[in-house]
């Protein structure tokens, strides 16, 4: 794949129910201690899409400790796809997936989580989800439909969607799930803040597109341990809620029309 083709293409071909859909993509991938699970995972992007669409990894290693980063630096050289970048201290998930959509060439972004447990096969089936929906979709979400997790975090997950749905109404049965393809500009003009990833869906409608979710594979994870608590979890998504309850209840759309000039 040649990185230089990407900015000079807009990213879009002519579907059959969507007006705009990838004919390139930006696989972007935030990493915090994922040294003995990146490289498969990688691998397994690489079986997934070569010969199907062009496409790049984005992966950032926010301030790793575990040698990530040079794990990904010795990975450059055998995968040409790959770009890799890093944060020199852990800035959290939702900056790691900033900065890789702000370095992404394509007009659209599909996420993984690094631990794995993503199924990269599943990205395909996404871009033939978008190809079949009208072009104000601009977000499909995965929905893990059975949780390769323990009974207390799929608990906790499942209590936490349920409240979240009540609170924003967003129709989104599994909004942490780490698989998700969007446009790029699209979720640019979204809010930036600290665990904005776990409301995209929220966000995106907010903004006045539609959102789909998809059921997608959920796997064990690989190596290394979770990087959230369901106490954690809970502390900071009690008020995520309430800020972005808060931002979808004030925000205000406006219709426009240019006054177009006349003469007599």
């Amino acid at each position: 794949m040649k990185h230089a083709a990407f900015p000079h293409t807009d990213g879009y071909r002519v579907g059959s129910a969507s007006s705009a859909v990838p004919d390139s993509l930006s696989v972007v991938i935030p990493a915090h201690n994922e040294a003995g699970n990146i490289a498969t995972l990688l691998q397994e992007v690489c079986d997934a899409l070569r010969g199907r669409i062009e496409f790049e990894i984005v992966c950032v290693d926010d301030g790793s400790s575990d040698g990530t980063g040079q794990v990904l630096w010795t990975l450059k050289s055998g995968i040409p796809e790959l770009r890799p970048f890093q944060h020199d201290v852990c800035r959290g998930q939702s900056v790691a997936l900033l900065t890789g959509v702000q370095n992404a060439y394509s007009p659209w972004i599909a996420t993984l989580d690094g631990d794995g447990q993503n199924d990269p096969a599943d990205i395909p089936s996404l871009i033939a989800r978008l190809e079949e929906s009208p072009p104000d979709v601009k977000l499909i979400a995965g929905w893990r439909v059975m949780r390769n997790d323990g009974s207390g975090k799929r608990i906790a997950s499942r209590l936490a969607n349920r409240i979240r749905r009540f609170f924003l109404h967003d129709g989104t049965p599994d909004t942490g799930c780490g698989i998700k393809l969007f446009e790029r500009d699209a979720f640019l003009s979204l809010p930036a803040f600290n665990h904005m990833h776990r409301y995209l869906p929220a966000l995106m409608q907010r903004a006045g597109w539609r959102t789909v979710s998809v059921p997608v594979n959920h796997r064990p994870r690989g190596s290394g341990r979770s990087k959230y608590t369901n106490l954690g979890r809970a502390l900071v998504g009690i008020r995520d809620l309430l800020g972005v309850s808060w931002l979808t209840a004030r925000h205000v759309r406006a219709r426009s029309r240019s006054i177009q000039e006349t003469r007599p």
